[in-house]
C-alpha cells in the first residue's frame, strides 16, 4: 500500500511540474471542460475533463484485465 501511495505521489508531482512545458509544446488548450486561469501573472491549469476522461479509460482497461 505504501509503495502505491509513493508511486502515485511521484507521478502527480512529476505531471504537475511537466504541465507548463507540455502546454507550450502541444497545440490547443485541452478539452472543453479544462479550466485555465491567469492570476497575478501566473497560469493555473485545472484539467477537470481530462481527469474524468483518463479515469474512465483506466477503469475500462482495469475491467478488461
Amino acid at each position: 500500500m505504501l509503495k502505491w501511495l509513493l508511486t502515485i505521489t511521484v507521478v502527480v508531482v512529476a505531471l504537475g511540474l511537466l504541465t507548463p512545458a507540455l502546454r507550450r509544446r502541444l497545440p490547443g488548450r485541452g478539452l472543453p471542460g479544462d479550466v485555465s486561469v491567469r492570476w497575478r501573472g501566473r497560469d493555473y491549469f485545472f484539467p477537470f475533463a481530462s481527469t474524468i476522461l483518463l479515469s474512465l479509460l483506466f477503469v475500462a482497461v482495469g475491467r478488461l484485465l
